[in-house]
């Protein structure tokens, strides 16, 4: 079993109870063996309905599981022939994001996405996903060059947001995460984003401007995290999930506001539980939404494109008293 987040505490408890039935029925304890199938339907059961019935809060918890797939996992599962590309030509290579050309099911694609770390070292290299302006410009060099070679784009959002260091400043993070917010807004070929994990502020902005915005099923997509919002509305981090309960972050809540165009499931329990099964159903959609975009024409996709951005989050303005 995957690594247990509090409130999967039952579910914990079930598997071990089946860990220790089957080591029983290895044994030769017959009924034991009979035991085990009907626990492993109840687990099954009460996955699936702990899961469907998630608070914001615990959807945040499984967006940052440690074991959830990250973009390089998806590229193994989900594409062949990937080839990565380093550097922005400026300054260095970044290695919290992650791109280059691939085949989705046959159909040559240019991936860019965000890649967090498997452990300590791996995660201090790829500073948690969280991306230097190296990384964003990295990116900007790689939509363009989609764009010379009539390659679809498809990025993969998974960040807490744009690194904030003084020497990101230094080296224009605000430029930089603006600079591929541009050539995304611009670009002559369809752009399909996905968000698979967090979705944290501007760092994530800087590659989800797309033709059409996917969340996997428990990813979250907001301005802020969770903590810091709680900071500085309630001056503690512990009213993190009070505050992921108000700012609607949930790919549900978004698709229901018109934010996002679509949510791609999970298998049951996260994708950190199969991540086959979680690239497959990615990849499906992926190319589903890829083969509608690319019989437009580039006119009509930069109209569309800027439409849709035009008029998202309609509001309105209350009248003086």
């Amino acid at each position: 079993m995957a690594s247990t987040l509090d409130f999967e505490a039952p579910l914990a408890r079930l598997q071990e109870e089946i860990t220790r039935l089957r080591d029983e029925a290895d044994g030769g304890n017959a009924e034991a063996a009979g035991k085990v199938a009907a626990l492993a339907q109840r687990l099954e059961q009460e996955m699936v309905e702990l899961y469907t019935g998630l608070t914001p809060w615990q959807k945040v918890q499984v967006a940052r599981h440690p074991e959830r797939p990250y973009a390089l996992d998806y590229l193994r599962w989900a594409c062949t022939d990937f080839v990565e590309l380093h550097g922005d030509r400026r300054f260095g290579d970044d290695a919290a994001i992650v791109g280059g050309p691939a085949l989705l099911d046959g159909r040559a694609v240019m991936v860019v996405g965000h890649q967090k770390g498997r452990g300590t070292r791996d995660n201090v290299q790829r500073n948690f996903g969280m991306a230097h302006p190296e990384g964003f410009r990295k990116a900007q060099r790689l939509f363009l060059l989609a764009e010379s070679l009539a390659l679809p784009v498809l990025t993969l959002v998974d960040t807490p947001g744009a690194s904030v260091s003084v020497a990101d400043e230094e080296r224009g993070q605000a430029e930089s995460i603006a600079g591929a917010i541009a050539v995304l807004a611009g670009l002559r070929v369809p752009v399909v984003a996905v968000v698979i994990g967090e979705g944290g502020s501007g760092g994530a902005l800087a590659i989800a401007v797309a033709d059409c915005v996917l969340m996997l099923e428990h990813a979250v997509y907001s301005v802020a995290s969770p903590e810091a919002a709680a900071a500085i509305l309630w001056r503690s981090a512990i009213h993190a999930p009070e505050a992921a309960a108000a700012m609607g972050i949930t790919a549900q809540e978004l698709l229901q506001g018109g934010v996002i165009d679509g949510i791609i499931p999970e298998p049951p329990g996260g994708a950190h539980r199969d991540h086959g099964a979680a690239a497959l159903a990615l990849r499906e959609r992926v190319v589903a939404e890829l083969d509608a975009l690319l019989v437009l024409p580039p006119e009509e996709l930069l109209a569309r494109r800027y439409e849709k951005y035009r008029h998202l989050g309609p509001f309105t303005v209350a009248s003086s008293p």
